[in-house]
């Protein structure tokens, strides 16, 4: 029977993946994978020898058609990000809105997002959040921090390293350099680091101890 399999893969620790998401991807006809080289580690590390081909942001609109042809013969498949659950700010969701348009069956494996932990073990309100993902670059990125300075739930974005300052800047500028923020970066790896504090506080620690890694920032909500 035909289906979509959307499966989590590690973050970091290549122990976190689940021995369902092994069985799945070792069963499925076929897996597509944000980035062939990446997944190709992870596959030879589980022995998983599955035919795997690639579908990124720059080419899920155009192989999106094929693979719904191969799904409605009969196949199955399986689709993973480079770290992480697929969709969430990584490809997934044009294949998914295709899938459900086209009455083919969905299963989404739980399993590692990075957003999680270091949502709980920011110390920062967790009954209730929003999650922002990536901050426009440019346009509308004013637009959308104006409007994020009176929300009061407890926010999350994503942020490359090089890109950390510049957005706590903006924290500071938009919410306050007060508003408590918590940045955590290389999240179940070996140099793993959760920093908790005052927008002030983070962005001067930041300053001197420039980020590497990927990076997950908490933001308190409007009180």
């Amino acid at each position: 029977m035909s289906k979509l399999y959307l499966v989590p893969t590690p973050i970091g620790n290549l122990e976190d993946i689940t021995l369902r998401a092994i069985r799945i991807l070792k069963e499925v006809d076929f897996i597509l994978a944000e980035d062939t080289r990446t997944s190709g580690k992870l596959l030879k590390h589980f022995e998983i020898t599955t035919q795997m081909y690639s579908h990124h942001m720059h080419n899920e609109h155009k192989s999106v058609e094929g693979v719904i042809s191969r799904l409605k013969n009969g196949e199955t498949c399986a689709l993973i990000s480079d770290a992480g659950t697929p969709a969430i700010s990584d490809p997934g969701f044009l294949l998914t809105r295709a899938c459900v348009q086209q009455n083919i069956a969905i299963e989404c494996l739980p399993g590692a997002t990075a957003f999680v932990p270091a949502l709980v073990n920011s110390g920062l309100p967790n009954d209730k959040f929003v999650f922002e993902g990536f901050l426009p670059v440019k346009k509308g990125r004013q637009t959308r921090l104006k409007l994020l300075a009176e929300e009061t739930r407890t926010m999350i974005f994503y942020e490359s390293p090089h890109k950390l300052l510049k957005t706590l800047t903006h924290f500071g500028e938009y919410f306050g350099i007060d508003r408590q923020v918590s940045v955590s970066r290389e999240l179940t790896k070996l140099f793993e680091e959760t920093k908790r504090g005052s927008v002030k506080e983070v962005l001067s620690y930041y300053t001197e101890k420039p980020a590497k890694g990927e990076i997950v920032i908490i933001v308190e909500g409007k009180k």
